[in-house]
């Protein structure tokens, strides 16, 4: 572990290199900053390490780099010393090992001797100690690997070194306590011991009590106090006979300032401050006496990259993927995947905004369990999943969240309560909840028994918290009377509703308006478009049509499509409140495409379109005068509704007067006779 300078005279002098040590988090950190901040872009990025001079004997010096190493504000820990590094990460293994190892040192090299000519490395000492790191990051797999490097510089005129000894060797005890006294001061003033600094004393150093240290800034104003200076580091080295790493760049940089002021006789204490057993030592410190030549141009010879655990000139590696919890391994992974679009594809998409957002699904049936499985496949982390159904046994071929096992239990298992479960099966890092619930319906009387009407109320209550307490409404029931509360409830409440509806070979997804005082157009709801009252849909009907008879892919393709709808309407700037763009030819302001208000699909046909519709000033969901007798009433307007016929709605929003009047039109339409015509 041992880099020789060649030097003239009978003295040799060693100096012992860093080895890296580098806390996992630093790769992991790395992962996250990869995708949220360096993109595709390999060129160098500015990171931050320390090391300590207080090592226990017989360990090599350590150069440590933790998981806050991205973060250039952090100050290293106590008893450690800072240094300045950057990071080449790699996006190919090909780049890698393809990539100009010579230039990259050279490049350092550079800039470690522009901060020594601009003075810059006085000022801040500790960008004499550097050091960068090749790496590549397989990020799927959590594998990488990397090669750190510690330029430092080999002088051209040799360098002789008259004394090596331990600081024991050559002043008392007495003045070893002043010393420390001395820098623990200086430590003091300074905030922390910096890793580069003076030590000033009247006469030789070692033979005097009268001590103080000084930043590097303060050499001429020591020179002309003539004071003695004895330039003092920081020295991670624990061998009694060598010094460490960081004492190559120093000697350059006194080389370069002050060498000829000094005739070439340079005195140098490699502090090492060490504690064990409760008494603090400082004697197995050395000191050198160095004789170096003015530098004024760039040293030619650089060093400094690590070997291998073979002790080999060569890359390391580590694999963390096995070390690491794996639902934090599968919660990694599927955010890569999501990185990935915005990575390269879409770098505008705004990530956080989706998967923050809490999901209500009202239908744990055919459209609720491939609507969650979409939602996963976004990042969505909180998921309510609600039903009151069984899961029967025609359900798994088509409900892609149960299986066999769950309908072939007694009656079946509830719906809602299973597909939750999946989904943390699916992947642990979902936050999913399913809720046995039934959703009042108008034409379904509640029958006026305290009990039933108590818990009828308890139902409603229910989900006015649902809704409430979640961003996007997903309405995905089999019959239309279901959506009215929910649609009414979220109207008030002014929460996005998607609404996903099928046929036998048509599908419809759209999004509900949103009451805004910011717009005055409100695009309709689901029941905008009638002009009947919700009623019992499946009262005196057959089976077939009282059941969700659909082509299987059907489903598939509305619960994808109302997936995506969402997500692209998170994207838009307006948010909820976005324009239909009706035509997949215009330009989106969405970064991920139009948002139409409503997608009708026709298998028959192969045929979509994009209607847009706007707000029914008579609509039985979402109208003022609905929404303000809710707001208004409350509870007993909405058992009013539950228990009365259909005209009750009708006849408040103003339908039943848009029948008399149609009727009374049709009524007065001229007749035609028999040797008349049009």
């Amino acid at each position: 572990l041992r880099n020789v300078i060649n030097m003239s005279g009978n003295t040799t002098l060693q100096f012992v290199p860093f080895a890296s040590s580098v806390n996992s988090g630093f790769w992991s950190k790395l992962s996250e900053n990869k995708l949220n901040l360096y993109k595709l872009d390999d060129s160098r990025k500015p990171v931050a390490g320390f090391y300590t001079n207080s090592d226990v004997e017989g360990l090599p010096c350590r150069h440590s780099v933790e998981y806050s190493a991205f973060d250039n504000t952090t100050q290293p820990p106590p008893l450690c010393f800072a240094s300045t590094g950057g990071l080449y990460n790699k996006n190919t293994i090909e780049d890698f090992k393809v990539c100009d190892k010579n230039a990259l040192l050279n490049k350092e090299g550079d800039l470690l001797w522009e901060a020594i000519v601009s003075r810059k490395a006085i000022k801040h000492p500790h960008l004499l100690s550097r050091f960068f790191v090749l790496s590549f990051s397989d990020l799927k797999k959590f594998k990488f690997t990397y090669w750190f490097s510690f330029p430092a510089f080999i002088h051209s005129s040799p360098i002789s070194v008259s004394s090596c000894a331990p600081i024991s060797a050559t002043a008392s005890n007495e003045f070893i306590t002043n010393l420390i006294k001395s820098i623990d001061c200086f430590c003091t003033e300074q905030g922390s011991l910096p890793g580069f600094f003076l030590i000033s004393t009247s006469n030789t150093f070692g033979s005097d009590e009268d001590i103080t240290s000084h930043t590097l800034s303060e050499f001429n104003s020591l020179v002309n106090q003539n004071r003695k200076i004895t330039f003092a580091f920081s020295d991670p080295s624990t061998l009694s006979d060598y010094p460490g790493w960081p004492l190559r760049n120093y000697l350059t940089c006194i080389a370069y300032h002050w060498a000829e002021k000094l005739k070439g006789e340079v005195n140098v204490l490699c502090y090492r401050d060490r504690t064990q057993m409760g008494k603090r030592n400082a004697t197995h410190s050395l000191v050198l006496r160095v004789h170096i030549d003015s530098v004024t141009e760039r040293p030619a010879g650089l060093t400094g990259w690590e070997k291998n655990r073979k002790n080999k000139l060569g890359p390391r590696a580590v694999d963390l993927g096995e070390s690491m919890d794996p639902e934090k391994l599968a919660e990694s992974s599927v955010d890569l995947n999501l990185k990935l679009m915005k990575w390269r594809l879409m770098p505008a998409l705004d990530l956080d905004k989706i998967s923050s957002c809490k999901c209500l699904l009202l239908g744990s049936g055919t459209l609720g369990c491939n609507v969650a499985r979409g939602l996963l496949g976004w990042g969505v982390k909180n998921i309510t999943l609600v039903d009151n159904g069984k899961v029967s046994f025609s359900n798994p071929v088509r409900q892609t969240l149960f299986e066999f096992s769950d309908c072939s239990t007694a009656g079946g298992r509830p719906k809602a309560i299973a597909a939750a479960e999946r989904l943390k099966k699916i992947f642990p890092g979902v936050n999913s909840h399913g809720i046995e619930l039934s959703i009042p319906m108008p034409g379904h009387p509640v029958h006026k028994s305290d009990e039933l009407i108590e818990k009828v109320k308890s139902e409603v209550a229910t989900l006015e918290s649902l809704i409430d307490s979640h961003d996007v409404v997903f309405l995905l029931m089999d019959t239309r009377e279901s959506r009215w509360l929910p649609t009414l409830i979220a109207a008030a409440k002014t929460k996005l509703v998607i609404n996903a509806a099928l046929g036998f070979d048509s599908y419809l997804v759209m999004r509900h308006g949103v009451i805004s005082k910011e717009s005055t157009i409100k695009l309709g709801c689901y029941f905008c478009n009638d002009v009947v009252a919700p009623g019992n849909s499946v009262h005196d009907r057959t089976l077939d049509q009282q059941c969700t008879v659909s082509r299987p892919g059907v489903s598939m393709i509305a619960a994808a499509l109302a997936v995506e709808l969402m997500a692209s309407i998170l994207q838009h700037p307006s948010g909820s409140l976005a324009a239909p763009e009706p035509g997949s030819h215009s330009i989106p302001p969405s970064v991920l495409g139009p948002v139409p208000h409503q997608i009708r699909g026709f298998m028959s046909s192969n045929q979509v379109i994009y209607p847009t519709a706007q707000c029914f000033s008579k609509c039985t969901g979402c109208s003022k005068t609905v929404i303000d007798a809710y707001l208004a009433h409350g509870f007993n307007f909405l058992l009013d509704v539950f228990n009365s016929p259909a005209t009750y709605l009708e006849d408040i929003t103003g339908l039943t007067q848009l029948h008399l009047e149609t009727a009374a039109a049709e009524a007065d339409v001229l007749e035609f006779s028999d040797n008349e015509s049009v």
